[in-house]
């Protein structure tokens, strides 16, 4: 099973951090996209979550095309679409 993990941050998101910290614990590999860094990706962030706060993390299964947005530092939505 192969799962894609993107996370939007910003350089002054300490959710942020926490979610990194997660995913580097467990061992996922992710892509980052800094909003800061790349302001375009605000409109992308808005359309995923419908708001303009970071972290938004997605979770994309390979496998069943399934997509996962989770706003914020939510482990508990986190680690089931991670395992699932």
């Amino acid at each position: 099973m192969s799962k894609q993990v993107t996370i939007y941050t910003s350089n002054t998101c300490g959710q942020c951090k926490m979610v990194k910290k997660i995913l580097t614990m467990k061992n996922h590999q992710y892509n980052e996209v800094n909003i800061d860094e790349q302001p375009e990706s605000h409109a992308v962030v808005m359309q995923l979550s419908g708001q303009a706060r970071v972290p938004v993390t997605v979770i994309q299964d390979d496998t069943t095309g399934f997509q996962s947005v989770i706003t914020g530092y939510n482990p508990g939505q986190l680690m089931p679409a991670l395992a699932a």
